[in-house]
């Protein structure tokens, strides 16, 4: 059984990295382009634009969302419906479908990305140092492969 001191600061950390993340999102969706867009239709944009083949499941487009997603099939119709993503078959297994970015897509969420990006950098910036920022991502990964391990 844990200390309870260790708790206390076990749960301040979790608290504090979950109000800096709120913090930043808070920010992030000041953007006129996010919201425009939404950082959540953003976020499967962007998903879609870092895949190699240009195609994902719909499930494989779910487990790459940075943010949680509930209704991951009702955001791809709305994007569809605005001509910002298509749905093609897939080719091994007629039954699936794939979801790839549409040329006005790929062209918003380049915009957006720029803008979203410059935004990141002015927040990271004004608060943390280049080694600071190193050390955040190594913590930060550190903790996903202890989370990731325990499952």
């Amino acid at each position: 059984m844990a200390a309870p001191g260790h708790r206390k600061l076990a749960t301040d950390a979790w608290e504090s990295l979950l109000r800096t993340q709120v913090a930043m999102m808070r920010e992030l969706n000041k953007e006129p382009l996010i919201k425009e867009l939404g950082s959540r239709e953003y976020d499967v944009l962007f998903n879609l634009s870092r895949c190699p083949s240009g195609w994902l499941r719909l499930n494989e487009l779910n487990d790459h969302v940075l943010l949680t997603q509930p209704s991951i099939s009702r955001m791809v119709d709305r994007l569809e419906a605005r001509g910002l993503v298509r749905r093609k078959s897939a080719e091994d297994d007629k039954r699936g479908v794939l979801i790839g970015l549409t040329e006005t897509g790929a062209q918003l969420q380049k915009t957006v990305g720029r803008a979203h990006v410059q935004r990141i950098m002015e927040l990271m910036d004004a608060g943390l140092t280049d080694a600071e920022m190193r050390m955040l991502q190594q913590l930060t990964g550190k903790m996903r492969a202890g989370i990731t391990r325990e499952h």
